[in-house]
């Protein structure tokens, strides 16, 4: 039986199946493509413009952000040696704040756009490994919104100034991150309880 014989409803029903499996397929292979191209940041990033509160409203998950359930915040503050301090804060399921202190040493100057990140022991951060890779792939012209990354696509951040961003912000943000190759099937939506 072809679909021409199929009665009208199961004909309708036919062609919805088919457009919907066609866009999901497209929508797959988009995804695919963007896999398989260089992940690109932002031209450049004004440190001093960027240091201070960011607070995570969404993210991928990370082995070391396993016992945060809410409020995660990050703190960029520049220390004497030029580099980034960063202080990351979050609270557990049982009411216990957890905090990371590390640093962020730029690799691309003057773009900024590309840092490492090593939460070792002060004393042996200077050594060049464990050091994960924080990439800025977008953020607005205020400073407001940022979506973090790094170039295998494991790794996503949404962070904003605010606690409480507007929902279309950050769905443009997680759209753009899709659009660059992000499977955002994991995706945690961070809760933020301050006001």
């Amino acid at each position: 039986m072809t679909m021409k014989n199929l009665p009208k409803a199961g004909y309708k029903i036919g062609k919805i199946a088919v457009g919907g499996a066609l866009l999901m397929g497209l929508g797959m292979a988009t995804v695919a493509y963007a896999q398989n191209q260089p992940l690109k940041t932002v031209d450049k990033v004004e440190l001093d413009r960027y240091l201070g509160v960011w607070y995570e409203v969404a993210r991928k998950p990370l082995y070391f952000q396993n016992k945060c359930d809410r409020d995660v915040t990050a703190t960029y503050t520049l220390n004497e040696n030029g580099n980034v301090n960063v202080d990351n804060k979050c609270y557990s399921k049982d009411g216990k704040l957890n905090q990371s202190i590390g640093e962020a040493y730029v690799q691309n100057a003057p773009f900024n756009s590309k840092l490492k990140v090593s939460f070792l022991p002060s004393a042996i951060r200077w050594l060049p490994v464990g050091r994960g890779d924080y990439w800025v792939l977008k953020i607005d012209d205020d400073y407001q919104t940022v979506l973090v990354g790094e170039p295998k696509r494991k790794y996503l951040w949404v962070l904003s100034r605010s606690a409480h961003p507007s929902e279309a912000v950050v769905n443009e943000y997680l759209d753009y991150a899709k659009s660059v190759g992000y499977d955002l099937g994991d995706l945690i939506k961070t809760q933020q309880t301050a006001k």
